[in-house]
């Protein structure tokens, strides 16, 4: 297995080491604790705006799409979902405080500016295989990571169906258990001891 099957298979474990990390030296301190669930409110509603366009289907351990999704923030942003994932991360490193909250918010960014760039790398290989033109396309005018100012909309995107809010949240719902797990724990951590 390569390096970007391996993050693309288990990149909802890769991130356990750094949680343990944040939750050992988590000292939280109000004005952090403000800036971070900021954050993490920016990061959820950026990864529900991509979960009503492209479904559950991000939900998949196999790499690949039946349809290329370009309406809604995927007109804005080729990966919505782990800069959301990011924005998230970021917020929980600014709400477990601490020593070492500077540091530790320079590894987070690091470690998933790292693992996502090889999954997308993965991922754009195998939609090229799929879409061909169609994905190359939506390369050339759509950035990978940091958004574009206005959207970029492919003919037909004005007829996407997008899910509805209920429908949304299903696929969505061990995101935001594991986000309310993370404050769960540090700010146990912070009442216990």
């Amino acid at each position: 297995m390569n390096i970007p099957t391996f993050f693309f298979k288990f990149r909802s474990y890769t991130p356990i080491p750094l949680i343990l990390i944040l939750l050992y030296q988590s000292s939280p301190v109000l004005q952090w604790i403000i800036t971070g669930l900021v954050l993490i409110i920016l990061g959820e509603s950026t990864r529900f705006w991509a979960i009503l366009y492209a479904g559950g289907a991000t939900r998949t351990r196999n790499v690949g799409a039946s349809e290329l999704v370009t309406a809604g923030p995927y007109g804005l942003i080729r990966n919505p979902l782990y800069l959301g994932n990011i924005i998230i991360y970021l917020g929980v490193v600014f709400v477990a405080g601490g020593l070492w909250m500077w540091q530790l918010l320079v590894i987070t960014l690091a470690f998933f500016t790292w693992q996502y760039s090889q999954i997308i790398t993965l991922e754009e290989d195998t939609l090229l295989g799929i879409f061909g033109e169609e994905y190359r396309q939506y390369q050339e005018h759509v950035p990978r990571i940091f958004p574009r100012f206005s959207a970029w909309h492919k003919p037909g995107d004005e007829d996407f169906q997008r899910l509805s809010v209920g429908k949304a949240l299903k696929p969505e719902k061990s995101t935001l258990i594991n986000i309310g797990m993370m404050l769960i724990l540090i700010f146990g951590k912070l009442l216990l001891f």
